[in-house]
């Protein structure tokens, strides 16, 4: 899943200039924890102000919301997300920024996305990455091998098949795969070499390992 599949559209707007009671009063209208704050021109940055923002900076201050505006407590430029980053890229990203939740921007604002929509909405339960990615793997081993066999050893098109397998089986390391002794590409490289007839240039073995 991708996190167009699981943001929420109903995304409320507010101006840098509003006052931090307006913001709640529109929190509380919507049911939203955040609003998104407008660009003021064209080439002007997307921001954010939170329900926590507004805690941290305004009540437990014990300013009085009606005189602190909405700049004054946002981030600016916040983190954006984009439509097509999975999931799983998602909640790597916020966990890396300590950030819950950001707009969805591509071109234009398309909705925000949180972790609650993580949790309520994505689909790591029924489909586990780790999972999925030991099945990319073995189908990206097969066509490596075959490529091998189509294009030659040292082709082009062979190393470009082994270095997409090389990037499958490091991210499924990181996320908790078995680190093998040997990687599927080194291991090809030897069971060429140990194969009758099959002995191999240095530039093939190079081009393998």
């Amino acid at each position: 899943m991708r996190a167009k599949d699981i943001m929420t559209q109903d995304v409320a707007t507010i101006r840098g200039s509003a006052t931090i009671d307006q913001a709640v009063k529109l929190l509380r209208l919507k049911g939203l924890r955040a609003l998104i704050v407008e660009p003021r021109t064209a080439d002007d940055a997307y921001g954010i102000v939170t329900e926590t923002d507004i805690a941290a900076k305004v009540v437990a201050c014990g300013k009085d919301p009606k005189d602190v505006q909405v700049y004054e407590v946002m981030s600016k430029p916040c983190i954006v997300v984009n439509p097509d980053l999975d999931v799983e890229y998602v909640a790597r990203l916020f966990a890396n920024t300590g950030v819950w939740r950001a707009p969805v921007i591509q071109k234009e604002l398309l909705g925000i996305v949180s972790v609650t929509d993580i949790i309520a909405k994505g689909d790591f339960v029924e489909k586990p990455k780790l999972a999925f990615l030991q099945k990319e793997l073995q189908k990206a081993i097969s066509n490596a091998r075959s490529t091998c066999a189509t294009y030659g050893l040292a082709s082009k098109e062979a190393a470009t098949a082994w270095d997409l397998v090389d990037e499958i089986e490091a991210e499924a390391g990181f996320y908790g795969a078995p680190k093998p002794q040997k990687t599927a590409r080194a291991m090809f490289a030897e069971e060429r070499q140990t194969q009758p007839n099959q002995t191999m240039t240095a530039e093939q073995v190079a081009a393998i390992a």
